[in-house]
């Protein structure tokens, strides 16, 4: 598609009368609710799913635009920048074969894109922000490189994504910046966003009316499984504030800055805030009408054709905007195959596929057990779940949880906190077939993060300051932390595990990676 095409494009969705659309999503809504009466949603068994996305790089481990044809070429599918790629698994029921497929399936489809992206000089790297920008540009004129054409401002290193271009000609707002310790950024795109990558499992519930309780456990472990993935302690340095230090931009920076990008590109504060943590959903009809009421800042046009959920196209297309750290996903491309599932987008890409469907079966473990047994979690209040969350993105290993175990006892103590949810990871993924072993080899890399208090963001603050401490400059040692990331993913990304890393200079010791 040329720019004057994308353009013309972007004005066809401007002209998409908003009252139409909304109209249309209520009435949308009116027919889930039907078939949520009706049972349409409901499955036999749990089934679990990922969503994976990459970054490609070259050889030297400098941020790399994707061509197009070789993208689909290698089974993935555009993200929103052009050095983006994602996947999506195909869904299994929760079980030891499925799990297993999971992970099969992932390792087969990044394997096949070796040999033609080696050809072009490329490679797929997991991580959760990379922090060396396209040669010979800078992060910042990459993010915010932009040309008018028409009237319509598009973004230059976008794909052709009409809803996200529309983003920056609407009259709806969005922050288009980047805001956090020591970072300042402002762009005339949503083009910013492309700087994150996340994974992101499914769960779908075995009966749809039970999906508000599962969702409330989802959001009261957010947190302290988060702190477990935490995996993007850095920005590209040249984003950072000239008069910062980098001793203030380790001492101020967060654990997890992925978080605080999604929220400062698409929230406008007091104003929209649609990327943020949600609320509990009380009911089946609540979580549709909160789908259903929330602002729409594109509205699409929609082509209906002979799927299921084309029967609710119009409210399908505003859930793609729903943005929130959890939610509920109603969907399937046939009536056999309709589900109700919850969706976790909080845990940045991990170093390494297994660490990956470590996080997978560990949140499906969790949500089989907890819900089965009646966990005391349920009744931790949902302020302090949210504080969790975010005590999570700023320090990792190093917040302080509020939890309630097994027993009922409210707890800070971190080592209580996490053998209760392995203890029930592994009753969960139990419950669906798995032996001890089993479910012990799943969990094992996620174990290890926890009982050294080690996680990739720990790792990579420990790289930065023993470059700075040989005297390297902030960026030098910023990018020599990212090529040891890139070689040592090279060695373990398809089997081995962030755990591989910890002898190469990591040191997996009991010590802690504090500030």
């Amino acid at each position: 598609m040329t720019r004057s095409d994308l353009a013309a494009a972007v004005d066809d969705v401007l002209d998409v009368d908003a009252e139409a659309f909304q109209e249309r999503v209520w009435a949308d809504a009116d027919t889930i609710k039907e078939e949520l009466e009706a049972g349409t949603f409901d499955n036999p068994q749990a089934i679990v799913g990922l969503e994976y996305e990459f970054y490609a790089v070259n050889d030297e481990g400098a941020l790399a635009r994707l061509p197009r044809r070789l993208l689909e070429f290698v089974g993935f599918e555009k993200e929103l920048g052009l050095h983006n790629a994602e996947m999506s698994t195909s869904p299994q029921p929760l079980n030891e074969y499925g799990l297993e497929a999971q992970e099969r399936e992932v390792q087969a489809r990044v394997k096949a894109a070796y040999e033609p992206m080696d050809a072009e000089g490329l490679h797929l790297v997991s991580d959760g922000m990379w922090t060396i920008p396209p040669e010979g540009e800078t992060a910042e004129s990459y993010l915010t490189g932009s040309v008018e054409d028409g009237g319509v401002q598009l973004a230059t290193n976008m794909s052709a994504s009409t809803r996200y271009h529309a983003m920056a000609n609407t009259d709806q707002p969005a922050g288009m910046r980047l805001d956090a310790p020591h970072v300042s950024l402002s762009a005339d795109t949503v083009m910013p966003e492309s700087l994150i990558t996340s994974i992101q499992p499914h769960y779908q519930v075995p009966q749809a009316v039970d999906l508000p309780t599962y969702f409330r456990y989802a959001l009261r472990f957010a947190g302290p499984v988060l702190a477990l993935g935490v995996n993007s302690p850095f920005y590209p340095p040249d984003l950072y504030d000239d008069d910062a230090t980098p001793e203030e931009i380790l001492a101020d920076g967060h654990d997890e800055h992925r978080v605080g990008v999604f929220e400062s590109v698409l929230n406008v504060p007091g104003e929209q805030e649609k990327v943020r943590f949600p609320e509990d959903i009380g009911n089946m009809k609540e979580a549709v009408d909160r789908i259903a009421e929330d602002n729409t800042i594109v509205p699409m046009p929609v082509e209906e054709g002979g799927r299921f959920d084309d029967e609710f196209a119009h409210f399908r297309m505003k859930h793609g905007t729903y943005w929130r750290w959890v939610r509920p996903v109603l969907g399937g491309s046939s009536r056999e195959s309709a589900n109700a599932r919850i969706e976790f987008r909080p845990l940045p890409c991990q170093p390494t596929v297994r660490d990956t469907v470590a996080f997978q079966a560990m949140f499906a473990g969790l949500l089989q057990s907890m819900v089965r047994r009646e966990h005391p979690l349920y009744d931790l209040d949902w302020a302090d779940a949210r504080d969790n969350f975010y005590a999570a993105v700023e320090d990792g290993l190093d917040a302080e949880f509020a939890y309630v175990t097994a027993d009922g006892e409210e707890t800070t103590d971190l080592k209580a906190i996490y053998e209760d949810l392995f203890d029930y990871a592994t009753l969960g993924l139990a419950d669906v077939g798995l032996t001890e072993e089993e479910a012990a080899k799943y969990l094992w890399p996620l174990r290890q993060r926890a009982r050294h208090g080690v996680t990739p963001a720990g790792w990579k603050r420990e790289r930065v300051r023993e470059q700075l401490d040989e005297g390297a400059t902030f960026e030098n040692a910023v990018y020599a932390m990212q090529c040891e990331y890139m070689e040592n993913q090279h060695e373990t990304l398809l089997e081995g595990s962030f755990a591989d890393w910890l002898g190469r200079g990591g040191g997996l010791d009991d010590r802690t990676t504090t500030r």
